[in-house]
């Protein structure tokens, strides 16, 4: 909401980092479930970023653990539908932060809601209080799991990203593999090897100043050419 008007938004980093991949960035609004096949014939790939906003827990059945933390339901309506018909497809896919959570909850896992209340983790936050440079900054590694998407872009076992976030994947859902994790053991990248397309999420936020970080260049190039196979795959004769 910006005053009493809602408005459809997107982070200029998000719009940039997909400049970065070489491809046309297209915002596109809230839209209802009749418009996404419409929206996916004009796409060569999905590019989910993340949001102050939390996705509500009543998608994975639970309630409501901090009521002064943001949601946005009309998001949570159409994208959660969108995640499985855009794997299908195999159209390209990547997802960052909140759009990672999506993707976790729409395929059927779920998500803790307070990482820092949850067992041994640690405080995965953000200081409201911090300049944006000090927020991004670069503050735990992630361990790459061997023989995965993600290893295969960055060829490295381990390297340093920003973090925040107060929710966190719980448990993964089903078919989707784990691509990285922070030292605490939070799941920080997963894929689905079984999509007929490339995909990958990631829990940080490799947009941040991605034109001066080697591995969010790594990220987006892989992902902008994955859409650029896809826009130029075979296809049949016409009818």
């Amino acid at each position: 909401m910006s005053g009493e008007h809602p408005y459809h938004v997107v982070g200029q980093k998000y719009v940039d980092a997909v400049r970065l991949a070489g491809c046309l960035p297209l915002v596109v609004p809230a839209a209802g479930l009749d418009d996404l096949d419409a929206l996916l014939d004009l796409a060569h790939g999905v590019f989910l970023t993340g949001s102050p906003s939390n996705v509500h827990p009543s998608n994975f059945n639970e309630a409501v653990h901090d009521a002064a933390l943001p949601l946005d339901p009309v998001r949570d309506a159409w994208t959660l539908p969108l995640v499985p018909r855009v794997l299908e497809r195999g159209l390209p896919l990547f997802g960052i932060c909140r759009g990672t959570q999506e993707v976790n909850v729409a395929l059927g896992g779920s998500l803790y809601q307070a990482v820092q209340e949850a067992g041994p983790y640690a405080d995965h936050r953000a200081r409201d209080e911090d300049p944006a440079e000090i927020q991004y900054a670069p503050v735990h590694a992630v361990h790459v799991e061997p023989g995965g998407v993600l290893q295969a872009i960055v060829a490295r076992d381990d390297f340093r990203v920003n973090s925040l976030h107060g929710q966190a994947v719980r448990q993964l859902a089903p078919g989707l593999r784990v691509e990285a994790r922070a030292p605490d053991g939070i799941v920080e990248a997963f894929s689905k090897p079984d999509a007929p397309g490339f995909n990958l999420c990631v829990q940080w936020h490799p947009e941040w100043r991605a034109a001066q970080n080697p591995v969010s260049m790594q990220l987006l190039r892989a992902f902008g050419q994955a859409c650029r196979s896809y826009r130029e795959r075979p296809r049949g004769p016409l009818p």
